[in-house]
């Protein structure tokens, strides 16, 4: 079986290990545009030894930013910034990667910094949260989305392609659909924020109907010889938390036969008052599932922090990759350690040139 530190192939694409930098939002963008923040955080990802480095959650049009300081591809002038950071993710010998999605209803809010709350509607940078059915994420919250007309489904999907071929036209070679974390493709998935009763609501296959279309519509300008993945939240944990990952499943099924080569393992979200079992590798056992009654490739991350367990999940057939977020961002050259920890043979062999000559050859 593979280790940790085996190379990932997958279409025409391959990863010099199985190690990747999760997609975390870093909310320094103007108007969508990445910056010297950007290039210097991904750069030093990239350059830390990872396999991966997933561009942070990037918006596919104005009104999907999670806050305003979101990155977004919704127009060609946004494409250059990406385009920089992609080449400096390359140059450092890691695949670029990058993940486009639409908040939805979790839309225009405050950096969680500032405590994540929805903008006042008096705020200039305020604009109105869309969704499947007019249901607010917070329970007696007035942040209130408007249900969005069938016209409106197929602009927001319109938006996903052309943000996918702008995602192309930078130089990514790695696309994930973000339909995660309550997020604007979840929320159709699931019941909790889903009332409609048209063709998009309702039974499960109306509810995976929104998913499938974006899928199918981005895999037609998504080239076949890089990977199309998505990022889903295959449970609601809680009261009908069984249900909820059987139905994850049948969609995963389905998005396989629509052209889905990997699935990212996450959290639904969809509901402030999910009740999330946090612990150590939570959520392994999700994701070995989905690899098991799929066939497709999958990852996960989530409270994997430990070079041995995340070597085991890979040796033992759990997972394919391994997304990690705050351990990189605690230290980029987590994976050099890594190495070194689990006996890999020249584990300054995952550095930067530079590095690598100080490291072999000085004890002090």
């Amino acid at each position: 079986m593979p280790s940790l530190f085996d190379p990932f192939a997958i279409k025409g694409v391959t990863l010099r290990n199985r190690i990747v930098a999760s997609p975390m939002c870093q909310y320094q963008a103007q108007d969508g545009i990445l910056n010297e923040w950007h290039h210097a955080h991904y750069a030093t990802l990239a350059r830390g030894g990872v396999g991966l480095v997933v561009v942070e959650a990037t918006a596919v049009a104005p009104e999907g930013r999670i806050t305003p300081g979101d990155a977004g591809l919704w127009r060609d002038e946004q494409v250059p910034g990406f385009a920089a950071v992609a080449e400096s993710i390359k140059a450092a010998g890691a695949v670029p990667g990058i993940q486009i999605g639409h908040a939805g209803r979790k839309a225009g809010c405050a950096p969680p910094w500032l405590g994540g709350a929805p903008l006042e509607p008096t705020d200039p940078l305020a604009w109105e949260p869309i969704g499947p059915s007019a249901l607010p994420y917070l329970p007696g919250s007035t942040y209130i989305p408007r249900e969005m007309a069938v016209n409106e489904i197929r602009e927001a999907q319109q938006d996903f392609v052309d943000a996918a071929s702008r995602a192309r036209a930078a130089g990514y070679e790695w696309l994930e659909l973000h339909f995660a974390h309550g997020f604007l493709g979840q929320s159709y998935f699931s019941k909790q924020s889903n009332a409609r009763n048209d063709q998009y609501g309702g039974s499960v296959e109306n509810r995976a109907r929104f998913i499938l279309e974006t899928i199918r519509a981005v895999r037609q300008v998504w080239p076949d010889q890089f990977p199309l993945t998505m990022r889903l939240g295959v449970i609601e944990f809680g009261e009908g938390a069984e249900q909820s990952f059987a139905e994850s499943l049948e969609l995963i099924r389905w998005a396989k036969e629509a052209g889905l080569d990997l699935v990212d393992v996450g959290l639904a979200g969809t509901t402030a008052g999910e009740q999330v079992p946090w612990g150590r590798n939570f959520m392994v056992p999700y994701a070995e599932a989905v690899r098991q009654e799929s066939g497709l490739p999958v990852a996960t991350s989530w409270m994997i922090t430990d070079p041995k367990e995340a070597d085991a999940f890979i040796r033992e057939g759990q997972l394919d990759l391994v997304f990690f977020a705050r351990t990189l961002l605690a230290n980029p050259h987590w994976v050099y350690l890594a190495a070194r920890e689990l006996g890999v043979d020249s584990p300054e062999s995952t550095l930067p040139t530079p590095y690598a000559y100080w490291l072999r050859n000085w004890s002090v």
